[in-house]
């Protein structure tokens, strides 16, 4: 008989209460007990979830409070010795990890692979001495086992987290053997507790891996060949097939696979799977929402029922972490797409359909696979779907411009000559505080409590103060500040056809950091102008100049959840389309400076490098496509955050950008590095102070990072600026230190002009 099971589920409640908590423990306005009363709960909800569903197993060690690799260097003592803390020992030192404190800034944070959640990267040394700290871990499974449900608990693997860890001066390798050694005495442990199967994550499985890297797993898994609980080895985002000679000589007792990325593995791993192991078959995608074809689904997995038996598990493709909770809550969304989506709780019931399927046959469940039948059909015929103008335009692509009127030495002498900014100048990267006052706007606009003319009247009111108080601080390159903007992709997706929206499916991106992902449903096209009156409202307001602020066709495709009927590159030359209308607009009316965000570009890079030719080709073409129609003295920038970028620099120089702008400081200006050793060829913004922490940086720390960046910029081409967006942040905090940032670039001018 096959089982059901599930790698991970969504931390954050139905309705975001874990955000809301935190967000109300970091105030001061919840205590600790209160908020870790918040966690149990959610905790307790999720497994009888689970429970009730039908799944054979409730996954624990999902849960964490702020991310999971965080947890695993506190669960293992990796605590970076510039924090001080011999030991986490309450919330504050937890979170000081994250969001940093008044003497160290936060610890890195990067992607997860190719998805817009972001972890902490571990920071190690020589002399890391790992510990087990596993008392949460070993409270929750007692919480889960209480619950009477068979448990399954989950690690990230010591070979998948030295490899996601930062080390500097040494092998992070050098380390494989404590680390390991830490890990086989938390699987006695497991073991003693009875339980029997354990959960263990190796998603490095899907990157491109030497041989160091490959052997290091014959030396972790050495330490785990005895006592400990059996162990499903877990792999997803990409067939993983060309590693089997390494995954099945591992003294492990079973494999997970993404049948969603990757099908066509399923047949090369069950004629390999040792005859002991299980096979866990990835087929109910966990990185997207639309609804399960059941009968495609069965019709792979029908045929290896019978060879595998009870050794068959049937679960989602990777953690249901990057998929919304539940479409209960969905009253809103328009019912005939709401009918082809299935949030997580949805892919719950998926699974035990399937299951039951396969082990009861297919007439067990006749009336749950008509209901999946017509909606397929539905989805598949939908005239809401297509568009035809929109398809040929794409095809009529061959002829169309995509390359800027001039190249970059001579646009940059038309801009320098018409803009005439000071050597060094200032600006920041879009948004500015998203107040209390800003959020009850929208939310009475939404309600209807106010009228469309009065929200935009309170909407310009906060436009206005944003840059009365960047004028006072003295900015050379000014923003509105994005007081309307709710996401800076639905806000566009709202006002581009072939987009829907949901009122709860919301996702963690980091922390208490939600994003709610517009569902590109159909062919995308801009119906009319989308920020032309607010930015052309901005700019008569100062004499400085003022950004248009768009979002790129790469980030609009990354950051939603898109079609799977047509290739993902088709959406995003629909995208650059409706951007390179809203930039023609913008230059129109007077704006001189827009910004094409793209901070999903090196996001949407495959994870193996056979695949990376093609993608970049044709992100390139999306980004200069929707540029492509500004003149020679519109200045583009473009902006891209928390992501390693030397591996791609040639195509990044390919987009073409006027000016760009980086988050660096949390790395202390390292990946500024490789674009000073590529000699990158246009302007360059790297971020001065990282605005995902409370914690104002000085004008020293400031001076310090811009001097830096000299030494790999030249100061002629190089800007100021913060490392991201300010929306999360609040105002005072945010004066100070866009405050230290102005005056260290008036400070540095005079010095610095004769360099110039």
């Amino acid at each position: 008989m096959a089982i059901s099971h599930v790698l991970g589920y969504p931390r954050i409640g139905e309705k975001r209460a874990l955000k809301f908590a935190l967000e109300s423990y970091w105030k001061g306005d919840l205590a600790p007990a209160a908020l870790q009363a918040v966690g149990q709960a959610l905790r307790a909800d999720h497994w009888k979830k689970q429970q009730a569903s039908g799944l054979d197993f409730v996954t624990v060690g999902d849960f964490s409070f702020y991310d999971h690799v965080l947890d695993h260097a506190v669960l293992f003592g990796a605590i970076p010795k510039r924090f001080g803390l011999p030991a986490i020992s309450s919330e504050q030192d937890y979170f000081s990890l994250a969001r940093g404190n008044a003497s160290q800034p936060a610890m890195e944070m990067t992607k997860w692979f190719d998805t817009n959640y972001h972890y902490i990267v571990p920071e190690l040394d020589k002399e890391t001495a790992f510990s087990i700290n596993a008392h949460d871990f070993l409270t929750q499974l007692d919480e889960a086992q209480k619950q009477g449900s068979a448990v399954k608990p989950v690690l990230l693997g010591p070979v998948s987290f030295l490899y996601l860890s930062k080390a500097k001066g040494f092998n992070r390798l050098d380390l494989l053997d404590a680390l390991a050694g830490q890990y086989a005495s938390l699987l006695q442990e497991l073991h003693y507790r009875k339980i029997e199967w354990l959960q263990i994550d190796e998603p490095i499985f899907a990157l491109d891996l030497d041989d160091e890297w490959l052997n290091a797993f014959d030396r972790a898994y050495a330490w785990f060949r005895t006592v400990r609980p059996k162990l499903l080895l877990t792999t997803y985002f990409a067939n993983v097939s060309r590693y089997q000679a390494n995954i099945t000589r591992l003294p492990v007792d079973g494999v997970h696979i993404d049948l969603v990325r990757a099908p066509e593995q399923l047949a090369p791993w069950v004629n390999a799977l040792p005859g002991h192991w299980v096979l866990s078959a990835g087929i109910v995608d966990g990185r997207n929402i639309w609804r399960n074809d059941l009968d495609k689904s069965l019709a792979l997995l029908e045929p290896w029922v019978k060879v595998l038996g009870e050794r068959l598990w049937i679960a989602p493709s990777c953690s249901l972490l990057h998929v919304p909770v539940t479409l209960l809550h969905e009253e809103k969304l328009d019912s005939e797409i709401k009918s082809w989506l299935a949030f997580a709780d949805e892919k719950l019931q998926e699974l035990v359909i399937l299951t039951k399927a396969l082990n009861l046959g297919v007439d067990a469940v006749a009336d749950e696979l008509a209901v999946s039948r017509a909606a397929i059909a539905a989805r598949n015929n939908s005239d809401r779907v297509h568009a035809e103008s929109v398809k040929k335009r794409v095809a009529a692509l061959a002829a169309q411009n995509e390359e800027r009127p001039a190249v970059f030495t001579k646009r940059r002498a038309v801009q320098q000559s018409t803009l005439k900014l000071p050597l060094l100048p200032t600006t920041t990267i879009g948004s500015f505080p998203q107040t209390v006052e800003i959020r009850a706007s929208r939310a009475a606009f939404k309600q209807g409590a106010i009228g469309t003319a009065e929200y935009e009247t309170q909407m310009q009111k906060q436009i206005e103060y944003a840059i009365r108080e960047q004028e006072k601080l003295g900015l050379d390159v000014l923003v509105h500040g994005e007081a309307e903007r709710n996401d800076m992709v639905e806000y566009f997706g709202e006002q581009l056809a072939g987009y829907a929206f949901s009122q709860n499916g919301w996702v963690q991106s980091y922390g208490s950091r939600c994003v709610k992902p517009p569902v590109i449903f159909g062919d995308v096209y801009r119906p009319q102008p989308m920020t032309v009156d607010t930015a052309r409202y901005a700019q008569s307001l100062t004499k400085n100049y003022v950004k248009g602020m768009l979002t790129g066709p790469v980030t609009m495709l990354q950051w939603s959840f898109v079609r799977d009927d047509q290739p993902r590159e088709t959406t995003a030359l629909q995208l650059a389309l409706a951007i390179r209308d809203e930039v023609d607009d913008l230059q129109k009316a007077g704006i001189a400076i827009i910004q094409i965000d793209e901070p999903a570009f090196r996001e949407g890079l495959p994870l193996q490098k056979a695949a990376w030719a093609h993608y970049l080709k044709w992100a390139v073409r999306a980004f200069k496509l929707s540029a492509a129609v500004a003149e020679n003295s519109t200045q583009i920038h473009t902006h891209m955050c928390y992501s390693e970028f030397n591996d791609i620099l040639p195509a990044i120089a390919a987009m073409d950008a006027d000016v760009i702008t980086i988050e660096t400081s949390r790395s202390h200006m390292e990946l500024l590095d490789g674009f000073g050793e590529f000699a990158y060829p246009n302007e360059i913004g790297p971020g001065v102070y990282d605005i995902h922490s409370p914690r104002v940086p000085s004008a020293d720390e400031m001076e310090a990072l811009v001097r830096r960046a000299v030494e790999v910029i030249p100061v002629e081409r190089l800007w100021i600026n913060p490392d991201c967006g300010l929306k999360t942040r609040g105002w005072d905090e945010t004066r100070q230190a866009l405050q230290h940032m102005v005056d260290v670039a008036k400070k540095l001018r005079d010095e610095l002009q004769v360099t110039a």
